[in-house]
């Protein structure tokens, strides 16, 4: 069972078996994805047309209408002739296909090493700081300030 709950005018919360998932009408998104990669409604989308009742026609792509797919039939398509019946121009017909040039290399390409940062290049090096006193050119353990133990 999935529950919708307002946010605004346009967004809404859907809980769909523990998991939220955020849907806008307006922009028909949500965040699950497939509201935008498919160009309609998925299961968290119709939860909320249902809640509102409204009708589903026009958050759905023009491509899925059915005045889109009838224009899609209006141009005939004929059927191919039988192959002895083929008309090849000749500047086509007598034309030879060659294998490509190169040959790819049989195994995995190498990477190509990284490029390195402009410290990297002039060798500048980090220097060390003391993270209890603050000095430079030694570390915690090494550090001679540091308060003594009783």
């Amino acid at each position: 069972m999935k529950q919708v709950v307002p946010s605004t005018e346009y967004i809404y919360n859907v809980t769909d078996d523990g998991r939220s998932f955020v849907v806008c009408l307006k922009n028909k998104t949500c965040s699950c994805g497939r509201f935008q990669y498919e160009e309609i409604p998925c299961e968290h989308a119709w939860a909320v047309l249902k809640r509102k009742s409204l009708v589903a026609d026009g958050y759905c792509s023009d491509l899925y209408k059915p005045k889109t797919i009838l224009k899609i039939y209006e141009i005939p398509i004929y059927p191919l002739p039988d192959v002895a019946e083929w008309v090849i121009p000749e500047y086509i017909m007598y034309d030879e296909v060659r294998p490509p040039k190169f040959k790819r290399p049989p195994r995995r390409p190498k990477n190509k090493p990284r490029s390195k940062t402009k410290r990297e290049l002039l060798g500048l090096k980090g220097k060390h700081t003391c993270s209890t006193c603050g000095v430079v050119g030694h570390n915690r353990r090494s550090c001679r300030n540091r308060p003594q133990e009783v």
